[in-house]
């Protein structure tokens, strides 16, 4: 009889155990359905904008086919443009290749005069910078070090020099 009551006793204090742990198991939601982060359906969140320099000001908007049309007219004035950011520095984030839209092979290589760099990741985020345009022919060392060293495309003379549309920024926005 005693047998009896402790095997009795035994399951009755068992069964609310394994209830127990089956209904918390259930309460769980399974992995694939808990939710995700919700995304902004907006271009760029406010808080995911990456800023480095100063702040954009008010500066007039290019378009890259117009300064790579005529890109003497726009040198030495302050604009803004856009597009997407094609390669960045991996050395030190100081400078990026950017284009119009992503393949695009029409690209300017962007410089912060080393107020500031980039993150080495940025590579097919959008961008907006505001600065300066520069037409300028490269030493055949700067080649060098720019196709060697940091990794740049660059179109060579038969010299080993080459010719540069580059832009200086003063600010710059990044976001995915």
């Amino acid at each position: 009889m005693k047998t009896f009551f402790a095997a009795l006793l035994t399951v009755a204090l068992a069964a609310p155990c394994t209830t127990f742990a089956q209904d918390a198991r259930q309460s769980q939601p399974e992995p694939a359905a808990q939710e995700k982060p919700q995304t902004p359906a907006t271009p760029a969140a406010e808080s995911e904008v990456v800023r480095r320099g100063a702040p954009l000001g008010d500066s007039p908007r290019v378009a890259f086919a117009d300064v790579f049309e005529e890109p003497r007219k726009y040198a030495g004035k302050k604009v803004v443009i856009e597009g997407v950011v094609e390669r960045v520095c991996q050395m030190e984030g100081c400078w990026m290749q950017i284009a119009p839209a992503a393949g695009d092979d029409k690209a300017v290589r962007v410089t912060f005069d080393h107020k500031f760099d980039v993150p080495k990741d940025a590579g097919k985020m959008k961008f907006r910078a505001e600065g300066e345009f520069a037409v300028k022919t490269l030493s055949r060392e700067t080649v060098e070090h720019l196709v060697k060293e940091d990794g740049a495309k660059l179109k060579t003379n038969p010299d080993g020099t080459a010719h540069e549309v580059s832009f200086v920024a003063t600010g710059v926005e990044l976001w995915k």
